[in-house]
């Protein structure tokens, strides 16, 4: 299990000295507590909580909670602390769907129709699993959140897709961008079509079990939300940036083939392509299949309430940072900063 590799208090590294003030000088305007795990030569090399919640932090967490249908935890940050990730459950679902394509049975290039004829039936059977994996289905969903609410209404995968069969249609597949749950949805329907079981239970199977995520789920619902639903903690996302920071490898065993991680970091964001919608905080950056491609050296996930994952390639390590924060204000600029500072650190 990664975190039996050696763990090391942050403060005990004099090189991550920047990381732990930029960690004091944000917690503040981030929810009022930070994590950051960084994982490098198969051991976690820094790993530091700032813990200071006042009572508008603690008033936030029960409003988002409350509206999650959850309890409210109000505890300190620690490596096992469960919370919703939003949208850092892309990344995840995209892995899950990628095992399909390296048992063969799934290709990229399959198209939604031949799994879900209610899409062929509302015009919608020509986008391929490539399109879902990469916000690239020429569907016009409503925002994120509203999306969410549509989907939570669904008493069935089924009638989720049949909700989706009937958004319009703004464009031919893979020739716009739109950053959605649409994609991600449809791709967990056909996985379930495939398998005859249900998305929580594969997720378990192929992702969860296999990485030792203990504590990680899709919050069993009626119906799985692949784009924004799980629950993580710390040590859980660790154990999978490791995965794929390993090129898909987890302590000796193979989760994902060397070519399924090669096609997840591939921009699908060509000059061909119309952006028709991207979070403000990702303005510029491409997106491969669940995850955004930040350069040439890193890819990410972060999700709405402020959790940043990433893989810096170049450097040959992986970074997890639990926050729990709704302001997008600069938080771009916030992750190129605290990832600046852990590539200084660890040169």
């Amino acid at each position: 299990m990664v975190m039996a590799l050696s763990f090391l208090d942050g403060h005990a590294q004099k090189p991550f000295s920047n990381v732990d003030q930029w960690l004091e000088s944000h917690v503040d305007d981030m929810g009022g507590r930070l994590l950051l795990m960084v994982y490098k030569d198969g051991k976690i090399v820094y790993s530091h909580a700032v813990n200071k919640m006042g009572p508008r932090h603690k008033a936030l967490v029960k409003v988002v909670a409350r509206k999650q249908g959850m309890q409210a935890d109000l505890s300190d940050y620690t490596l096992t602390t469960r919370q919703p990730v939003a949208s850092c459950s892309k990344w995840l679902s995209a892995a899950l769907v990628m095992t399909f394509v390296d048992e063969g049975k799934l290709k990229l290039t399959d198209t939604v129709g031949s799994f879900l004829p209610v899409l062929t039936k509302n015009g919608k059977g020509a986008i391929t699993v490539t399109d879902c994996l990469s916000h690239l289905t020429g569907i016009v969903s409503p925002d994120l959140k509203a999306n969410l609410q549509d989907m939570k209404q669904a008493s069935s995968m089924e009638e989720a897709i049949e909700k989706i069969a009937h958004y319009p249609v703004e464009d031919r597949p893979g020739q716009v961008f739109r950053y959605s749950n649409i994609g991600l949805q449809i791709a967990g329907a056909i996985i379930e079509k495939i398998s005859g079981k249900n998305f929580e239970t594969l997720f378990k199977e192929r992702i969860a079990e296999p990485l030792e995520m203990k504590s990680t789920d899709f919050g069993k619902r009626k119906v799985a939300l692949p784009a924004g639903g799980a629950v993580s903690s710390p040590s859980d996302y660790m154990n999978f940036l490791v995965m794929i920071q390993n090129s898909g490898v987890f302590n000796g065993k193979r989760i994902l083939s060397e070519q399924s991680i090669t096609q997840m970091q591939i921009n699908r964001i060509n000059s061909d392509v119309k952006i028709a919608y991207t979070p403000a905080e990702a303005g510029g950056l491409g997106y491969g299949f669940g995850e955004w491609v930040q350069d040439s050296a890193a890819v990410s996930s972060p999700g709405l309430f402020g959790s940043f994952p990433w893989v810096d390639n170049d450097t040959g390590y992986c970074a997890f940072l639990m926050a729990f924060y709704i302001k997008s204000d600069d938080r771009q600029e916030k992750y190129a900063e605290l990832r600046a500072l852990v590539n200084e650190a660890l040169r």
